[in-house]
């Protein structure tokens, strides 16, 4: 089994897998008479002819050290994650190697934070630490196999 390092999530670290949500540091402008921050545009819905749809998935917690085997795409549709409540969690992601997963790393996601996920990039399952927890995502629906799973050797994760 392979234990590998689990790293800080920075926006330049995460960008071959996609976008890094969380609020600039300055908003883009003020909404709704001044008493509202607006940081726009943070991420792309990529939906390739399907619709965007917003859901909430519930999750059941992961300790650490965590072990992952099992990776999925989404070839033709981005997938958004943001928590909507508090506690760190992981976001595993992996390269894509002719069609199939490469090495795979782990992104401590801070409180608060979200990560929107390219179409086809390979990620784990939802890894909220400790508790369960809530996360409203937006993905795509519509026509078309837009779920590819892949069981992996088995890699542990440790901070």
């Amino acid at each position: 089994m392979t234990t590998i390092r689990i790293e800080p999530l920075t926006a330049t670290a995460f960008a071959p897998y996609g976008d890094v949500l969380t609020p600039k540091s300055a908003a883009d402008r003020m909404i709704n008479a001044g008493r509202c921050e607006r940081h726009h545009a943070l991420a792309t819905v990529e939906r390739h002819g399907g619709e965007a749809i917003i859901s909430i998935f519930r999750s059941e917690p992961v300790s650490l050290p965590y072990t992952c085997e099992l990776l999925e795409r989404h070839p033709l549709g981005s997938q958004a994650f943001m928590p909507m409540g508090q506690g760190d969690w992981l976001s595993v992601v992996a390269p894509d190697v002719d069609g199939q997963p490469g090495a795979p790393l782990a992104f401590l996601v801070p409180s608060g934070v979200g990560v929107n996920l390219r179409a086809g990039v390979w990620h784990g399952v939802l890894t909220p630490l400790d508790h369960p927890a809530d996360f409203l995502v937006v993905d795509r629906e519509g026509e078309g196999v837009n779920l590819q799973e892949v069981t992996i050797d088995p890699v542990t994760f440790t901070r």
